[in-house]
């Protein structure tokens, strides 16, 4: 499988991963939609930083794959849906310590498409702020804890003006508790959601390496990220990432 070429680039964000030798649990399979699973690794419009809590309009207009599959992680506790072309690793590498959930997403062709992480310690500090976007918003009540909603969002930082976060990638899908964004600048993106037994994360920085863009190579890096947000694969991504939910 190809990673990205940014460090990091799978766990979104100012986290320190609770690392420990928690040996690779068994590996469920993805099966047809509706079912679950136990064995087997497995195939399977824009808003500008201007209004506060404004949120894009969704991408539905790509047509999603013609079949799809329910995956449930080898930790046991999330499920979601994915198309059956699409390969799940799991586990992907060495589990947090106490265990938790840690699956690859990759496209057919092997391409990193979303990484899904439980049992994550994190913290942010706010010392920047960067003119963004919000590509796209959606509520999440499925995954509500402590009587906190996340979202799933897509959403940048910086612009052609004011540059984002020095040697990060300026853009990212995923789950995230954090409030949208208000006022003219947002902090640094931080897409990760309450989930016992302290936090997860399920998404990926935008990469135009691994994420599949039309349009001229040459276009700058932002320009690629809201072209993408209008892509059948990026359809069938956030139809994934916002089916998530228990498991059972």
């Amino acid at each position: 499988m190809r990673r990205s070429p940014w460090p990091g680039v799978a766990v979104l964000l100012l986290l320190s991963l609770l690392t420990a030798c928690g040996g690779p649990a068994g590996q469920p399979q993805a099966t047809p939609s509706g079912a679950t699973s136990s064995a087997g690794p497995t195939t399977a419009t824009e808003t500008t930083a201007a209004p506060p809590s404004a949120t894009g309009t969704p991408s539905a207009s790509a047509p999603p794959s013609a079949s799809w599959t329910t995956y449930t992680t080898a930790a046991g506790d999330l499920a979601f849906d994915l198309p059956s072309s699409w390969t799940i690793t799991d586990p992907a590498g060495e589990l947090a310590e106490g265990g938790g959930a840690f699956a690859e997403v990759s496209s057919e062709d092997g391409r990193l498409l979303a990484t899904l992480r439980t049992n994550m310690a994190t913290g942010s500090t706010c010392t920047e702020r960067y003119p963004y976007s919000v590509l796209e918003s959606q509520d999440m009540p499925q995954l509500a804890q402590y009587g906190t909603v996340p979202r799933y969002t897509f959403e940048t930082r910086g612009n052609d003006v004011a540059a984002g976060p020095p040697d990060t990638p300026a853009a990212a899908y995923g789950i995230t508790t954090a409030p949208l964004p208000e006022g003219d600048s947002a902090c640094y993106m931080f897409h990760f959601f309450n989930w016992p037994p302290n936090a997860a994360t399920f998404g990926a920085f935008y990469n135009p390496e691994l994420n599949l863009t039309p349009g001229d190579p040459s276009l700058p890096y932002l320009e690629k990220a809201r072209l993408y947000a209008g892509t059948p694969e990026y359809a069938d991504i956030k139809r994934m990432i916002t089916s998530l939910r228990p498991a059972g």
